[in-house]
C-alpha cells in the first residue's frame, strides 16, 4: 500500500470512528424541526406534536422553527443547506415533496438529492364538502349538477397546485367535468369563502370538518380509496381511480449519518405508537403512519410520478 493510499484509509477510518461517537451521543443539544408553512395551520399542528413526542422520547427538546413562504421552497433550502448532524431536520408535506418536483417550478436545491428520509409520520385524507344550499348529496348528484352547468360551479382550494387544487382537477378529469377552480391563500381563507356561499365547493380536513358537525357545511365524501370518516363514502367508490392523500414525514439534509437517521427513525416509531400520540393526531384529523427510511422514499417517488402526470393531463402551467 503506497503512503497516499495509506493516508486515505486513515483518514476514512478516523471519519468513521467520529461519526460513530457523534451518533452515540446523540443528541447532546436541542433539536431544531423546521416546518415549511406559517404556525396554526394543519402542517404546523402535526410538526408540535411529532416534537413534543420527540422531547420526551429522547430527552432532548425538539423545537419547530415555522420558515413559511415560497409554497415550503423557503424552509427546504435553508434545511438542504444545514449541517447533516441530526439537529436539523425538516417537516415534509405532500406539497413540497412531491406536487412542487411535479409541477416543474425551478427549484435551487433537488428535493431527492439533497435530502434523506428519516420516517412517515401520518397521512390523512381531503373530504369534498359543499356549501348547504348547494342541492347535491353525493358524488353523483355534483356530477350530474356539474353537467348541467358546464363552468358555472366553482370550487376553492388553498392556492395553485397545491392539494386541494390538484382534488378537484383529479374530479374534472375522471369525472369529465368542469368545476371553475378559485384559488386562495390558504385553507382558512378558502373554508371562509366556502361557508359565506362565495364558494360553493371545497376539499379540506381541518379547516371544515367542525362546521360540517355543526350543518353550516356538507361532507359529501372523502378522497382516499378507504373509508375514513364516519358516513361519508369515497370520490373512488362512483369514480374508480380516485385517489388524494395528504401525509406529513420528517428528512434531514442529505449528507446526515446512518446511524442518526436510524436512531431518530426507531425514537418516531416508538412515540407515535404511544395511545396519547395516536388520540392526539386522530384528533388532528390524521393517522399515524411510521415506516422506514425506504418505505418513505418510494412513497415521494410515487406520489410525485403521479402529480406530474395529473398536472400535464389537467394542463396546469406553474406560475
Amino acid at each position: 500500500m503506497t503512503m497516499r493510499a495509506l493516508t486515505a484509509f486513515l483518514c476514512a477510518l478516523l471519519a468513521c470512528c467520529a461519526t460513530g461517537a457523534a451518533a452515540q451521543g446523540y443528541p447532546a443539544k436541542a433539536i431544531r424541526l423546521v416546518s415549511p408553512f406559517p404556525a396554526g395551520g394543519g402542517t404546523d399542528a402535526i410538526a408540535r406534536l411529532a416534537a413534543q413526542a420527540l422531547s420526551e422520547q429522547m430527552g432532548q427538546q425538539v423545537l419547530v422553527d415555522n420558515r413559511g413562504g415560497a409554497g415550503g421552497r423557503i424552509a427546504m433550502e435553508l434545511v438542504a443547506k444545514s449541517p447533516p448532524d441530526g439537529y436539523t431536520l425538516i417537516m415534509a408535506n405532500v406539497g413540497p415533496f412531491a406536487i412542487t418536483p411535479a409541477s416543474g417550478i425551478e427549484l435551487r436545491f433537488d428535493p431527492v438529492r439533497d435530502f434523506q428520509p428519516v420516517s412517515l409520520l401520518a397521512t390523512a385524507d381531503y373530504i369534498l364538502t359543499v356549501h348547504p344550499s348547494l342541492p347535491v348529496r353525493t358524488v353523483k348528484d355534483l356530477l350530474a349538477l356539474a353537467r348541467a352547468k358546464p363552468g358555472a360551479l366553482n370550487y376553492a382550494s388553498s392556492g395553485n397546485i397545491s392539494g386541494p387544487h390538484l382534488s378537484g382537477e383529479l374530479l374534472n378529469l375522471l369525472g369529465k367535468v368542469k368545476i371553475t377552480h378559485v384559488p386562495y391563500k390558504g385553507n382558512a381563507p378558502a373554508a371562509i369563502a366556502l361557508l359565506s356561499g362565495e364558494a360553493a365547493i371545497m376539499f379540506g380536513r381541518g379547516s371544515v370538518l367542525p362546521y360540517i358537525g355543526t350543518g353550516k357545511l356538507r361532507g359529501i365524501a372523502t378522497t382516499a380509496t378507504k373509508r375514513s370518516t364516519p358516513g361519508l363514502p369515497t370520490i373512488a367508490e362512483t369514480l374508480p381511480g380516485y385517489e388524494i392523500l395528504q401525509w406529513y414525514g420528517i428528512l434531514v439534509p442529505a449528507a446526515t449519518p446512518k446511524e442518526i437517521v436510524t436512531r431518530l427513525n426507531k425514537e418516531i416509531a416508538i412515540a407515535l405508537a404511544k395511545p396519547k400520540i395516536a388520540q392526539a393526531y386522530a384528533t388532528a384529523g390524521v393517522e399515524p403512519a411510521p415506516g422506514t427510511p425506504e418505505a418513505f422514499a418510494a412513497l415521494m417517488k410515487t406520489e410525485t410520478a403521479r402529480y406530474a402526470k395529473l398536472i400535464k393531463a389537467a394542463g396546469i402551467k406553474a406560475e
